[in-house]
């Protein structure tokens, strides 16, 4: 079923009022018969036909004809993207199956198609701990030939993306904005990377919108829409990412979560998200284990973690390998490498670059730590 190009700017034009759920404009489109019709009522008829308040009825109107749907199109295309309706082939089924389907989704790069899914998210105020969790579960994931799923936030979200884009692996980020703007503005060329490496970045905000913190709630229930299952690795009992789990147990999903030290504050809710049932990860088979059979079936079996340790470093020099002994399973500075080893600092964060560009190591607020459990 296709819907009118007359149709798809209505639906693009009171996509735009940002206070409606989607699932509330599908019903005015039930009501009227089309967004078209909606568009022809005044305040007072769409007040009284949809039993709304006649002030919402009126910034209704006003905010659905302040957009130029065409214009819309324009940008979104000329970013080489698309705005997807539910009538879509491309628009995704597991998006048209749940009560709030997008009424119109801008995307950039392409949809998964036959892929497992997984949703990964978890706290902006990322610990070394859940930055080595994050980059070993997504980088199994996308080796095993699953698609990883987040929202392009800093912390977890950019960890999981940039774990996928390493191996050129796609993944699906799910934004806050609207597509023609990059949140945090730091992700920039990770969003191009995504892009570049056969993934996607969706939104169903209109093309500039900016940020705003009631976005990004709504946008969380499309993360759980699109995974088979969802993992939380970091966050406060209070976050985001406990927000993506209710959703995603709404819609019948399997929720996992990252056992974290009990005396760090953004392992508070996947702890607590355990002590309530959830599945507890602690390798890439306790996920491989929850995604439903159909999808297994284009999924290489990963490695166990004797296999992983087994497997001799590759494409080391001496000099990286005597760092990464040195660090261990903990964390240390350039000035603490400097004085174990008796190397220049020039030297040492040469060395140090390299082990970060190729995914060994990971760097946060100037400690590096092995990007792995």
């Amino acid at each position: 079923m296709s819907i009118s190009p007359a149709e798809r700017l209505a639906r693009i034009r009171i996509n735009a009022f940002l206070y409606f759920r989607a699932d509330w404009l599908s019903r005015l489109i039930e009501i009227f018969g089309s967004a078209q019709e909606i568009l022809k009522q005044d305040a007072d008829t769409l007040a009284r036909e949809a039993q709304m308040n006649p002030s919402t009825a009126t910034h209704f109107l006003r905010d659905a004809f302040a957009i130029d749907p065409e214009e819309e199109l324009e940008k979104t295309e000329k970013y080489g993207g698309k705005i997807l309706v539910p009538e879509d082939e491309e628009y995704s089924q597991a998006l048209r199956d749940i009560k709030e389907a997008p009424i119109a989704l801008y995307v950039l790069g392409q949809l998964p198609q036959n892929k497992a899914c997984i949703g990964m998210v978890g706290t902006r105020k990322i610990t070394a701990y859940g930055r080595r969790a994050a980059n070993t579960l997504a980088t199994g994931l996308a080796e095993a030939g699953a698609v990883v799923v987040s929202g392009l936030a800093r912390g977890v979200d950019s960890e999981c993306h940039a774990a996928a884009v390493r191996l050129h692996k796609p993944t699906v980020a799910v934004i806050g904005t609207g597509i023609g703007r990059c949140y945090p503005p730091e992700n920039r060329e990770l969003a191009r990377a995504i892009l570049q490496h056969g993934g996607a970045i969706i939104s169903e905000l209109p093309f500039n919108k900016p940020p705003n913190a009631f976005h990004f709630p709504r946008r969380n229930r499309i993360i759980a829409a699109l995974s088979e299952v969802v993992v939380v690795i970091e966050g406060e009992i209070k976050s985001g990412a406990l927000i993506t789990a209710k959703l995603a147990l709404e819609l019948g999903k399997d929720v996992l979560a990252v056992p974290g030290p009990i005396d760090s504050p953004q392992s508070g809710g996947p702890n607590k998200l355990i002590q309530d049932g959830a599945g507890v990860v602690t390798c890439i088979k306790d996920i491989i284990d929850y995604i439903p059979q159909p999808q297994l079936f284009n999924l290489q079996a990963p490695q166990t973690a004797a296999e992983t340790a087994s497997t001799p470093a590759e494409g080391l020099s001496e000099l990286e390998q005597r760092i990464l002994e040195q660090i261990g399973t903990g964390e240390a500075s350039v000035d603490q490498v400097v004085e174990a080893l008796g190397l220049s600092v020039p030297e040492a964060a040469a060395a140090l670059f390299e082990l970060e560009v190729k995914g060994i190591l990971a760097c946060h607020a100037g400690l590096y730590a092995k990007s792995k459990f």
